[in-house]
């Protein structure tokens, strides 16, 4: 009998879920990509709507496309994913991901950016994952440092958050 797992099963000690996302958690999303901690890494306005999330989760093209969230006791405090490039950049995806503001420090993002590169690793054969970061995000480039991921350079003004422009680093990960 061939039995498929699931990415990341709980154990009996653990009730967070890794899954991937569907058009129902729009709501969910949007209360997570609407939070200001969560907000202050990433590219989002604030006020972001469920109905943008849902047009943005129906779009998702999963033949070059990963996205997926953590769950824990139904709610959803993280997600993340990444596109795959096309043509001659196909070995190169680029990632992103975040953690609800009360989640930070207790290992889901490690968990969730493993699950992100073991599907790029071992079931799309991707050589390349980049990303940027915002250079004041020590926590997320220490994660992305233990997980292989390298600073490449750095993008002056890169974005506007916050009434300034602040710098962020291309980081990438080749695979080993």
């Amino acid at each position: 009998m061939d039995i498929q797992p699931e990415l990341h099963p709980p154990s009996p000690a653990d009730d967070i879920v890794i899954r991937a996302a569907r058009p129902s958690d729009c709501d969910g999303i949007t209360a997570l990509g609407n939070m200001p901690g969560y907000r202050w890494g990433t590219l989002r306005l604030p006020y972001q709507t469920p109905e943008a999330t849902r047009k943005w989760l129906e779009g998702i093209n999963p033949a070059t496309n990963v996205s997926l969230v953590v769950e824990k006791d139904g709610q959803i405090i993280g997600n993340g994913g990444f596109e795959r490039h096309q043509g001659r950049r196909a070995h190169v995806a680029y990632l992103g991901m975040g953690l609800h503001d009360d989640f930070h420090g207790r290992g889901i993002g490690s968990r969730l950016l493993r699950e992100i590169i073991t599907i790029a690793d071992d079931w799309l054969n991707l050589r390349r994952i980049e990303l940027t970061v915002y250079v004041d995000n020590a926590p997320a480039i220490a994660l992305y440092k233990r997980n292989g991921f390298e600073i490449e350079g750095t993008h002056r003004d890169f974005a506007f958050r916050g009434g300034a422009f602040v710098e962020a680093y291309a980081m990438a990960r080749i695979k080993p």
